[in-house]
């Protein structure tokens, strides 16, 4: 843990200017510095941190042919089940050695992002699945928030700036099951060394070994997090809003030791997405003589298509 801090979000929520300002600068610097922290004070209680893995093995543990009900073609892996092997990182040929499910927004008074979102998917075999998976989803996405009102006033910016465009917005709860090896795997990982697409991703399951992050000299560490603590880390959606001043760091899963190859792991994600038609234009306030513009505009909606192509989980 020696290179990923460890912050607080109860300094934030405390009411105590001190503290709070405490919190931003410690976030600040290190997004600006390795993109990745680990977060205690979360919204997540230990009961439904339980309740959600026991739901995400139980799935997981259905058969295959079962699993494979709930996998929807056309859309591009985006709710529901993707098996094993379908994703594969930015300009890697393998697939990854996992398999997951993606909970999707659960829209509120707009009909046009009901109608722009796929549905999520009902897992009829188990009654609890999905009702554990949006009060996660739910709880993961009150947390960023707070992490984005910290996170705009280290930039400079209105406090509540990313509120309206979070709120609604495109977020995706992925449960990864990264199943035992049972070949020697090659050139294939349970994830391949990538950049996030979204603002920022907050982690559940990052206890063991596995996780590793990549510093400015090229080289990776160890990202371990305590049992009560988030992993999370900036995406390119943020990156290019700030013009590389908060850092999307490479991150990937490596394989375990030989004599852990039986065992799985599950990991989860929370991809914080915005509204697809908010600008990423680079912030002015992140502009200057010796930091010029990297970044060509573009709209979140359009950047993820972009990233999607790319993964091939979707077609041109």
């Amino acid at each position: 843990m020696s290179k990923i801090p460890s912050v607080n979000l109860e300094d934030f929520l405390s009411g105590d200017a001190t503290r709070k300002q405490k919190f931003i600068n410690e976030i600040g610097k290190a997004y600006e510095e390795i993109g990745f922290v680990a977060l205690k004070g979360h919204f997540l209680d230990d009961k439904l941190v339980d309740s959600l893995y026991t739901e995400v093995k139980n799935f997981f543990d259905l058969p295959v042919e079962t699993k494979q009900k709930y996998e929807i073609p056309g859309i591009g892996g985006q709710r529901g089940y993707v098996s094993f092997g379908k994703e594969s990182a930015k300009g890697k040929k393998e697939g990854d050695l996992k398999e997951f499910w993606h909970f999707g927004q659960y829209v509120e008074n707009n009909p046009a992002l009901e109608e722009e979102y796929p549905k999520n998917v009902e897992v009829e075999e188990l009654p609890k699945f999905n009702e554990v998976g949006k009060q996660t989803y739910r709880m993961l996405e009150k947390t960023a928030k707070y992490v984005l009102r910290a996170l705009a006033l280290h930039l400079g910016i209105e406090e509540t700036y990313f509120d309206n465009y979070i709120h609604n917005g495109n977020s995706i709860l992925r449960p990864i099951h990264y199943p035992p090896i049972t070949n020697e795997p090659n050139d294939a990982v349970r994830a391949a060394a990538h950049g996030d697409i979204n603002l920022i991703t907050l982690l559940m399951g990052a206890q063991g070994k596995g996780l590793q992050v990549q510093d400015n000299d090229g080289v990776w560490h160890d990202a371990i997090a305590q049992p009560d603590e988030l992993m999370i880390n900036v995406g390119d959606m943020l990156s290019r809003h700030s013009n590389n001043k908060l850092k999307s760091t490479i991150h990937r899963v490596v394989n375990p030791p030989r004599e852990l190859w039986g065992t799985s792991r599950y990991s989860i994600p929370f991809f914080m997405h915005p509204i697809s038609e908010m600008k990423l234009d680079v912030l002015e306030g992140c502009v200057d003589e010796n930091n010029p513009k990297q970044f060509d505009d573009i709209t979140a909606g359009e950047f993820l298509n972009q990233r999607l192509i790319e993964l091939g989980l979707i077609k041109k």
